[in-house]
């Protein structure tokens, strides 16, 4: 456009000089003034011409100012908006942990005894037979290995294994080697959970060793019996099948965990607990 618009300003100028000089010419030859009409006449063209492109520079310059204006505002408008998504992100955050606190401040109200830690989880790592969180908080907590990690529900999600002065491992129930001492809730069944990872049943938990006589319902919940680590009482999971083991003496069932392990935030270290 830049080089359309110098070639026209070039054809407009050279006409005026060439015009000039036929007048100057015709002047000097007829020794008369070139009359006003006549002048007008010529005079048009080279004005409609002048006219159009002072009208076409007008327009380039409005584009180009409103180009960058409406550059910048376009840059605003980004800027607002990651701003307002941020300030939506740490709302729901808020949200979720004003929710959490709630449901925390019900469970101490019921058990007045436990002294629980917050912590946030910072990273994850799980395989075929693994599954640990890593929270960030340790020792300067008062945090130490084999305490429990629970959440505001009374959820297990596992025991510390691993501490440092301002982080902590989690092996969580879904871990293989977790082995968890628990109670079919409504019926008393005691039995051994752990980490499932058999075909079929990722992330599930299962419950061995309880008796061939005990009677299994879908949705029964599953509890710990309490021990030097977990409290007695808390929710392990939910069954969802049951079966005989391999050789036929005694049963299993297959639980859902009551803690979604995959989108843990927030856990609550049990730093002390009174068990009767």
């Amino acid at each position: 456009m830049r080089h359309y618009f110098s070639t026209r300003i070039k054809v407009v100028l050279a006409l005026a000089v060439v015009l000039a000089i036929l007048l100057g010419v015709v002047g000097s030859l007829t020794g008369k003034a070139v009359p006003s009409g006549f002048l007008q006449t010529m005079l048009t063209p080279l004005r409609s011409g002048a006219y159009a492109l002072t009208g076409q520079a007008q327009r380039l310059y409005n584009y180009i100012y409103n180009y960058d204006a409406l550059v910048a505002e376009n840059e605003s408008l980004k800027q607002q908006l990651s701003q307002w998504q941020e300030n939506s992100r740490e709302a729901d955050s808020l949200a979720r942990e004003n929710e959490r606190l709630r449901q925390l401040l019900k469970l101490m109200e019921a058990n007045p005894e436990y002294r629980p830690v917050d912590a946030y989880v910072i990273a994850r790592s799980s395989n075929d037979w693994t599954s640990t969180v890593t929270i960030n908080r340790g020792s300067d907590a008062g945090i130490t290995v084999g305490m429990c990690a629970i959440t505001a529900n009374g959820e297990v999600v596992g025991i510390v294994t691993e501490v440092g002065s301002n982080y902590a491992v989690v092996k969580t129930v879904l871990d293989s080697s977790l082995e968890v001492s628990a109670n079919i809730a409504s019926s008393g069944y005691s039995g051994v959970v752990t980490g499932c990872y058999t075909s079929g049943h990722r992330d599930m938990l299962r419950m061995d060793y309880l008796s061939s006589s005990a009677i299994i319902r879908t949705q029964d919940q599953v509890v710990t019996a309490g021990s030097t680590h977990y409290p007695r009482n808390l929710i392990l999971g939910y069954v969802v099948d049951a079966g005989f083991d391999d050789i036929g003496v005694a049963k299993y069932a297959i639980l859902k965990p009551a803690a979604d392990i995959a989108n843990l935030e927030q856990v609550f270290i049990m730093t002390e607990y009174h068990q009767e």
